[in-house]
């Protein structure tokens, strides 16, 4: 390639992308990297996971779940107007419940129950593994340490949850006897709580990310997030699957 060739391609990479390149962008991300891909989805999907797999997969997912909102809450923290606030302060509703025993988290904990885990084990976090612990609390804190528009931009792994979700609650109960409806209950209200909070960041993010350098960053935190959910899934499939090597520590199924 020529030296003009190659400034001409510098000079289009670096071109301010239009609000719908750029979320044609972060939807490839998604097709490319979500963890509806990973072969632990495929497997508890199609029905191929014991039960020790599927509560190890419950056990490990309730810590994701229980520091979604304490995520949301440091972000609201450094959110510059009440509308702002007002707005992702719904995420904290919906996760933490606006009184005990409602709300994602505690729904999740009733899937833990469902699938034959004991509550108070679950909610220690003693048994989940070390990746799920340093991909979780690594999510957190880029939230809380990265700017706001990085931090609205790596929630955008919502525009691809109604897929799993469809995919993840009509594989189980068509798979495993021992899983009701009442057991997904966790599920039922994302189908709509997420395309709601996805309408209000990707416009955010579409309006705020005004430079090239910006919507690098932007998505950059959307690979970030894909990153912390595929390791979950890694680290489960690692453990449980193949090679099958539980850490020190870590739920033992034949045990718990």
């Amino acid at each position: 390639m020529t030296s003009a060739a190659l400034a001409k391609s510098a000079q289009a990479s670096d071109a301010l992308l239009s609000a719908d390149e750029l979320e044609a962008a972060l939807r490839r991300i998604g097709a490319e990297r979500y963890h509806n891909l990973h072969p632990f989805h495929r497997m508890l999907h199609d029905g191929k996971c014991t039960r020790a797999q599927v509560q190890a997969w419950a056990l490990n997912r309730y810590y994701y779940q229980a520091n979604i909102p304490a995520k949301d809450a440091t972000l609201i923290a450094r959110l510059p107007t009440a509308e702002l606030r007002r707005e992702w302060r719904r995420r904290l509703v919906d996760h933490d419940g606006d009184a005990p025993g409602t709300g994602g988290v505690a729904r999740w904990l009733r899937l833990a129950e469902g699938v034959g885990l004991d509550r108070a084990y679950v909610e220690s976090t003693a048994g989940i593994l070390p990746t799920t612990r340093f991909a979780v609390d690594a999510y957190v804190a880029f939230v809380r340490d990265r700017s706001i528009l990085e931090g609205i931009a790596s929630s955008l792994t919502e525009m691809f949850s109604p897929t799993i979700i469809a995919e993840r609650v009509s594989g189980m109960l068509a798979n495993y006897a021992w899983i009701t409806q009442d057991t997904l209950a966790y599920f039922t209200p994302r189908l709509t709580q997420a395309p709601r909070d996805v309408q209000f960041a990707l416009g955010y993010v579409k309006e705020h990310a005004r430079t090239r350098a910006e919507q690098e960053a932007v998505l950059a935190a959307l690979r970030f997030k894909c990153d912390v959910l595929w390791a979950q899934l890694d680290a489960l499939h690692y453990a449980y699957v193949t090679p099958g090597l539980i850490p020190p520590g870590a739920f033992v199924p034949s045990q718990a």
